[in-house]
């Protein structure tokens, strides 16, 4: 039986590509295991990237956005899921070339989907989504690494947007001292919201920790979501032993760094992905999430839209100018 749902729909029209919010059909999906009625789906930079036809994200279009999605199972051929299991899905192909939540119904192999993690709402699931669990894998990570609170301060940045915000807020409630850095002017939402103890602008914290070969060992490890000078900077700040995660390039793909970090102090510099992590290690991250890990400040940094919203989310995301999360509801 195919139903009849709304949906962000990308069309490619010689070499231009247009959003329209459009009726579709489940018929119109890959026929994989599971059939999801999407709840809620948030909005990630990636999301921009597909929307706008760029194809290092979507090669296949017409297309519909949305890399993360939350919802109930509507038929499963998999005997993992059964019909109004609420199941999450994150990364992988959803959203780049397997059509996505920005769509009311998604179908997908069952070695995408998690059963919802308890005690979580598909709500917070989403306001989480691909951020939070990059976030999470980012202070998995650090910890690992034996970079515990009393080893000293963690640099965050891009800290008011998806990745940065939720890791503030994590590595807060896990008794963390943390230095957000961000492009935006937000002291307020970083220090009382999310629990940063000192904020830098991007340029002030090149200019402390970025104009020499080396700097001051002032941080015990950072994570990274912006790229470029700042991600040299946390380099070259980083305690002997000290970790540093990356896993963003808003500022720049580039690494502007010497060896002198890694070869004088020690330091490590951890890639993070998110999209291919093995279903078990997702599922292992998102228990986290879902408990000891889970941000207590989740409804002061998402905010609701519905479809007709979304076009404009999209733009707000693209110019920098998000702070937190959009989450789409498809209620």
């Amino acid at each position: 039986m195919a139903y009849q749902f709304k949906g962000l729909y990308i069309t490619e029209e010689q070499g231009e590509f247009k959003a329209n919010l459009t009726e579709l059909s489940t018929a119109d999906l890959p026929n994989n295991e599971v059939l999801i009625k999407v709840a809620f789906s948030p909005v990630n930079y990636k999301d921009v990237l597909s929307a706008s036809g760029n194809k290092g994200v979507t090669q296949k279009f017409p297309h519909v956005p949305g890399i993360d999605a939350a919802g109930e199972v509507v038929s499963s051929r998999s005997n993992k899921f059964k019909t109004g299991d609420k199941v999450i899905v994150t990364g992988y192909d959803l959203g780049m070339n397997t059509w996505g939540g920005f769509g009311e119904y998604i179908s997908v192999p069952s070695g995408w989907v998690l059963s919802l993690p308890e005690p979580l709402s598909l709500l917070d699931a989403m306001a989480l989504g691909t951020a939070g669990l990059t976030a999470g894998l980012s202070i998995y990570e650090l910890i690992n690494s034996g970079v515990t609170p009393e080893k000293g301060k963690i640099a965050v940045s891009g800290a008011t947007g998806g990745v940065g915000s939720i890791s503030v807020a994590i590595l807060s409630k896990l008794g963390y001292e943390v230095v957000a850095i961000s492009g935006k002017k937000q002291n307020d939402f970083l220090t009382r919201t999310l629990g940063a103890n000192a904020v830098f602008t991007r340029q002030d914290f090149i200019d402390k920790y970025d104009k020499d070969i080396m700097s001051k060992m002032e941080l015990a490890g950072g994570i990274d979501a912006v790229g470029g000078r700042i991600l040299s900077g946390m380099l070259k700040a980083t305690n002997y032993n000290g970790t540093v995660t990356c896993c963003g390039l808003v500022a720049s793909p580039n690494i502007e760094t010497t060896i002198y970090p890694f070869i004088i102090r020690n330091v490590t510099l951890v890639g993070i992905d998110s999209v291919e992590q093995p279903l078990n290690h997702k599922e292992a991250i998102w228990k986290l999430l879902a408990n000891e890990w889970k941000p207590t400040v989740l409804s002061h940094i998402t905010k609701l839209i519905n479809l007709e919203e979304l076009p404009a989310a999209l733009y707000d995301v693209s110019q920098g100018n998000a702070i937190g999360r959009y989450v789409v509801s498809h209620g």
